[in-house]
């Protein structure tokens, strides 16, 4: 995805803070976006050392959203302490964001980050995908929409992956060797609508349970014979690089 010269100039005329990164989430990132697909940005603000240990204190959060040439685009960006915070935690979604390829803005404090992830990761991170998988399916079963449908294996297959080789790959057409032969069809039909129905030449919903299930049980079996830690290795770099930050 190429970023839109518009995207960098409502960013520096619209956000309040100096930003650490912002970088491209959803759809774009996931590997089936459509035209009509929404710009979802993600990323990290500075704010200022008096917003910090004043009285009047900072937006720890920063989201707006626009339309960007008929297209519906918004940021979110947290302060980074808070999204060190969240690091620490079992969130893939965090780690997607500063591992993201498709990048909009970055700075040195981005590349400390990205240098610190592999000491983040753990086994629990399999919880949050496998909780975003249940979620998801639900979802499917009440719409029958290909694109909750495409997050269920996205997330699994991103779980699955994380725990055996270590390391974050949100991109689904990267994934396709470990899902169901269906699959890549299956993206391609996304790629037509945003928001489109499960195509007629689709499995069977008995067979698309199948397959979310034995897909789910894998990554609980990735998980509990993984090599990734329970807890993060190195919290104290966070912290570090916080301190830095603030001061620097």
């Amino acid at each position: 995805m190429n970023v839109p010269e518009g995207l960098l100039g409502r960013l520096a005329a619209d956000h309040p803070y100096p930003r650490a990164f912002v970088t491209v989430s959803g759809a774009h990132l996931y590997g089936f976006p459509s035209e009509d697909s929404d710009i979802d940005l993600r990323g990290v603000h500075l704010l200022p050392l008096e917003e910090i240990v004043g009285l009047e204190t900072g937006e720890e959060t920063v989201t707006f959203m626009w339309d960007h040439e008929g297209v519906e685009a918004d940021i979110v960006t947290h302060d980074l302490a808070k999204f060190c915070t969240m690091l620490l935690r079992r969130n893939g979604y965090v780690l997607e964001q500063v591992m993201s390829p498709l990048v909009v803005a970055t700075s040195r404090v981005h590349r400390e980050l990205k240098d610190l992830v592999p000491g983040l990761l753990t086994s629990n991170h399999a919880h949050h995908y496998l909780g975003f998988a249940r979620s998801q399916w639900k979802l499917f079963e009440k719409t029958n929409e290909l694109k909750p449908l495409l997050y269920t294996f996205r997330v699994l297959l991103t779980g699955i992956h994380l725990m055996r080789a270590g390391e974050i790959q949100a991109d689904l057409t990267r994934l396709t060797g470990d899902g169901p032969s269906y699959l890549p069809g299956l993206i391609e039909a996304k790629r037509a609508a945003e928001h489109g129905a499960l195509p007629g030449d689709a499995p069977a919903p008995s067979r698309l349970q199948a397959d979310i299930a034995a897909l789910t049980a894998r990554l609980e079996d990735e998980r509990d014979r993984s090599d990734l830690p329970e807890f993060p290795a190195n919290p104290r770099a966070l912290h570090d690089l916080v301190v830095r930050a603030r001061l620097g």
